[in-house]
């Protein structure tokens, strides 16, 4: 096995690619690499530069730490969301091709048999996967969905480069089996998905401060007016009587004859009933 060296970790799956034929599984596999190579053509990251592996729905690009992961995120953003909408808006509706992406930065070795080695690309590889990426992704119209790893936050996102507005990134922690991930979501996060914002989520020990909120689709607002005026009041303290009749007595005052609007009401404090007016309270 090679030591092991520090390298971009760029990865685009393919959504929904097990529900297709093999004739549409192999047009979405020229879509995604027709895809990626334009991306990092875009970049400016040389062949060179690259080694790739491939995992059927999706592809694996180790990059040479000397490239610009600042041009790699900037051409992301904008070109990936171009490209697909061109293949997508001449393609029938079994063929259209959604991606979710990760960019993470580490250390991968490569053994014997040509695999790839490393924690760091394992993490990539669960944010990948995440159920919160993918519900990100199922609520998206540009049909692409974008993580960033924390290390890639912390040294290029959060400096607000031209291009990669930091505004839009938000903090998530995606859990997997090997604890929670602390990872940047590019856009709104997903209302309906088992990992969670990092707001009421469950932080990673070590993690920077200075995070924003994220946004939520489905995040509780004020009530309408009209559902605080359906609240019931609570009830007053104190004993509370009802009464549809009759000649009560409370407070050293009768009420009877005549004085009707006190029927099917309400009165609270020292209440006797029975009686007459002339008799003793």
């Amino acid at each position: 096995m090679t030591d092991p060296v520090s390298r971009t970790i760029l990865l685009l799956d393919i959504e929904k690619y097990s529900d297709r034929d093999d004739i549409e599984q192999a047009y979405l596999r020229r879509m995604l690499y027709d895809v990626a190579d334009r991306t990092l053509e875009r970049a400016g990251i040389d062949e060179r530069l690259r080694l790739r592996a491939d995992r059927g729905d999706s592809v694996m690009e180790l990059i040479d730490s000397n490239a610009s992961v600042t041009a790699l995120l900037r051409a992301l953003l904008t070109e990936v969301p171009t490209q697909l909408h061109a293949v997508n808006r001449m393609a029938s509706s079994s063929a259209q091709i959604r991606l979710r992406g990760v960019v993470a930065t580490g250390y991968v070795a490569v053994d014997e048999h040509d695999g790839w080695v490393g924690s760091d690309l394992n993490h990539a590889c669960r944010l990948l996967d995440a159920q919160l990426l993918r519900a990100a992704l199922r609520e998206r119209r540009d049909d692409f969905a974008l993580c960033v790893s924390e290390s890639v936050h912390t040294g290029i996102v959060r400096h607000g480069h031209a291009g990669i507005p930091a505004d839009d990134f938000h903090a998530v922690t995606v859990d997997s089996k090997n604890g929670p991930l602390r990872a940047w979501l590019h856009g709104p996060v997903p209302g309906a998905a088992d990992d969670h914002s990092e707001k009421g989520g469950t932080s990673v020990p070590g993690a920077s401060s200075g995070e924003r909120p994220a946004p939520r689709r489905d995040q509780p607002g004020s009530q309408a007016p009209e559902a605080r005026a359906a609240r019931p009041s609570a009830p007053p303290a104190g004993a509370v009587f009802h009464f549809d009749g009759g000649a009560p007595t409370f407070g050293g005052s009768l009420v009877g004859g005549d004085q009707h609007g006190v029927s099917g009401g309400q009165v609270t404090g020292d209440v006797h009933l029975g009686g007459s007016g002339s008799e003793s309270a």
